[in-house]
């Protein structure tokens, strides 16, 4: 039964298809979001919306950004089976992209008044600008240390019993969190949409994507990485590859932390996360170079 969900969900051309989907979807809804910002500022609503998504047109680019995010979900549940360096690094990508997202928000809040370092928001998006280069580097440096293994992963074909079922585990997984994260999406927005209140001066929204699904999100990947370290055990006992598992899952553990903090913290935690992970797989590298001869 997971041999054909996976075929069905999981396969090239579901993600393809998923591909042109979410790129329609993300062009609408930039233009849906661009006419209500239009219609609010010109008081066609009927009522009047506040809030910093509503208000600025630069705001707009958030929405479709929003719709990309989804399907680097899909991307880090398609790759979960077939290439660990891949799945930790969608994780990163995912990350990077909330930030690039959150820059796109920083831009409508800036303020030209003042002190620019007095301003809480002006100080958010240089340390947002700042964060999105560094963790553009660390990615580069993640991906670049492992992109011949990774060539060779995703082409061989694999004849181990032991990582055969491994393998098959890891679909099976994968199946199971495309259900698990639609529903957490959908608990979510609707959550969200629970506690959204009228106030007599119009309807505050004040809409934090970044709280909405990807915090927990990234508590269900903490469980997934757990997993994929136990079930390790099965097909492989080196040090190396044990500590590069555990430490994937301690990456993961920053990222979640940092949805629990703002400003300059948030980014701290965020670039320390990917840094780690960086760092993790460098000292695996070294390892596999200079791993002793079995025959002695």
């Amino acid at each position: 039964m997971f041999e054909k969900l996976y075929a069905n969900l999981l396969d090239e051309r579901t993600k393809k298809f998923s591909e042109k989907i979410i790129i329609n979807i993300a062009i609408v809804s930039f233009l849906l979001h661009l006419a209500v910002i239009s219609l609010n500022d010109l008081g066609l609503l009927g009522i009047q919306i506040s809030g910093e998504l509503f208000t600025n047109p630069i705001s707009a680019i958030y929405t479709p950004f929003s719709f990309i995010l989804i399907y680097e979900v899909y991307l880090l549940i398609y790759y979960l089976p077939k290439s660990m360096t891949i799945y930790i690094g969608k994780q990163y990508e995912i990350i990077m992209l909330i930030v690039i997202r959150r820059l796109y928000k920083d831009l409508s809040n800036i303020s030209l008044d003042g002190d620019w370092f007095e301003n809480s928001q002006n100080l958010q998006f240089i340390y947002d600008i700042l964060a999105t280069v560094v963790l553009f580097l660390l990615i580069h440096f993640f991906y670049s240390m492992n992109k011949i293994r990774v060539r060779k992963l995703l082409k061989l074909t694999e004849t181990r019993p032991e990582l055969i079922r491994f393998i098959k585990f890891k679909q099976a997984l994968a199946v199971l969190l495309v259900p698990t994260f639609v529903i957490i999406a959908l608990y979510n927005v609707y959550d969200w949409a629970t506690h959204t209140t009228g106030l007599e001066a119009g309807i505050t929204l004040g809409l934090d994507i970044n709280s909405i699904f990807f915090d927990d999100f990234f508590t269900v990947l903490i469980l997934v990485d757990v997993l994929l370290v136990l079930f390790s055990f099965a097909h492989t006992d080196k040090f190396n590859k044990v500590i590069r598992n555990s430490g994937f899952v301690i990456s993961t553990i920053l990222v979640k932390l940092s949805f629990s903090v703002t400003g300059l913290q948030n980014v701290v935690l965020i670039i320390s996360a990917v840094a780690f992970g960086v760092i993790i797989l460098w000292i695996h590298k070294l390892f596999e170079k200079n791993k002793l001869p079995t025959n002695y």
